[in-house]
């Protein structure tokens, strides 16, 4: 396993590459798994291989990693809904509870789940009428700014 240390934005990365298989690199960054997808495919090479990569799960930025899956399920990262709206967390944090559950229908301003960030309790709101199609986080899970919460069909 080799790791790499960035600094992106005045962030700091620890960066471990676990598994390279074809174009996929399954990565930590800072101990959160994640599925990448290389823009090349890389030989074996008896040195270390230089490349450039994109991470596979939906992102607001370039430079931020998002994360949607625990190490238990690392497969690919789920694509992004076609129809609907998502909720993505404004911020770093932690998930305090979830106020809905899947098929639950929710009004604008409702509240959908409890974000832990710089110790204060944030309500996280939806932000459309509709009825709840996925919840990609769980109690206790840690989330970046930008994580997808929740999708509203």
């Amino acid at each position: 396993m080799k790791n790499y240390k960035f600094t992106i934005n005045g962030n700091k990365y620890s960066v471990d590459i676990v598994d390279i298989e074809d174009h996929i690199a399954t990565v930590e960054v800072n101990g959160t798994p994640y599925q990448v997808e290389m823009e090349m495919e890389i030989r074996k090479p008896v040195s270390a291989p230089k490349a450039v990569v994109k991470v596979a799960t939906p992102s607001t930025s370039p430079t931020t990693p998002q994360a949607t899956h625990k190490v238990a399920d690392v497969p690919r990262a789920a694509p992004a809904p076609s129809v609907g709206s998502i909720i993505k967390s404004p911020l770093p944090g932690v998930v305090l509870d979830i106020f809905v559950k899947v098929g639950d229908s929710v009004k604008p301003g409702q509240h959908v789940l409890m974000l832990e960030a710089m110790k204060m309790e944030n309500n996280i709101d939806a932000d459309k009428e509709g009825v709840i199609k996925e919840i990609r986080v769980q109690r206790n899970d840690s989330v970046m700014e930008g994580d997808v919460l929740v999708v509203i069909g």
